[in-house]
């Protein structure tokens, strides 16, 4: 919702991100963008509601049905830009975790959390930096599998969040209270 779409698809495609690990809603909200300019509706380039936009969440979670999957999105050229495209395109590992709120969920979301987890974990193995960028419970998670010599980058706008996963007893932990969409250019920028 954040508008940060373009920043991580540029950190994606410079190299910079090594996995990505997030929710049906990630991928969803990423995929409406890419098709349709908005996220739940909402044209994210101005706030704006679209016309009959409220259609467009289970339009694009539709098309990924219809596809069969996020990668043959992109390999029939129906996702050509956006967060998941690059992943794919660069081969970058994602896992997307299910919920029980999830719309759909996404045929990619891995819906037995004891799975899920289990595919976090192994992409987390030897990790030496996390950033954790707007996603509360996934970040929650996520730092519940970490060990404690692991650096970690909580980005988050309610201050609350950053606190919860400061206080793992990490000392490497910085905490920024920041909207995505105002952080994530700033890195892609300076990197």
């Amino acid at each position: 919702h954040t508008g940060a779409t373009e920043s991580v698809s540029t950190l994606i495609r410079h190299g910079y991100i090594d996995a990505v690990l997030a929710g049906n809603a990630l991928a969803v909200h990423d995929i409406e963008y890419a098709m349709l300019g908005t996220s739940l509706g909402m044209n994210i380039r101005d706030g704006t509601l679209a016309v009959r936009g409220h259609r467009n969440h289970m339009e694009a979670i539709n098309a990924v049905f219809k596809a069969g999957s996020i990668e043959k999105m992109v390999k029939s050229k129906k996702l050509t830009r956006g967060i998941m495209y690059e992943c794919v395109k660069k081969k970058v590992p994602f896992v997307l975790a299910g919920s029980l709120r999830d719309d759909g969920p996404l045929p990619d979301v891995i819906t037995d959390v004891e799975l899920a987890q289990k595919k976090y974990k192994e992409i987390l193995k030897g990790a030496s930096l996390v950033i954790m960028v707007a996603t509360m419970l996934h970040s929650i998670a996520t730092g519940n599998m970490l060990p404690a010599n692991v650096k970690v980058i909580v980005v988050d706008i309610n201050q609350p969040t950053v606190t919860k996963l400061m206080d793992r007893g990490t000392w490497q932990a910085l905490g920024i209270v920041s909207d995505a969409g105002a952080f994530l250019p700033l890195v892609a920028k300076e990197l």
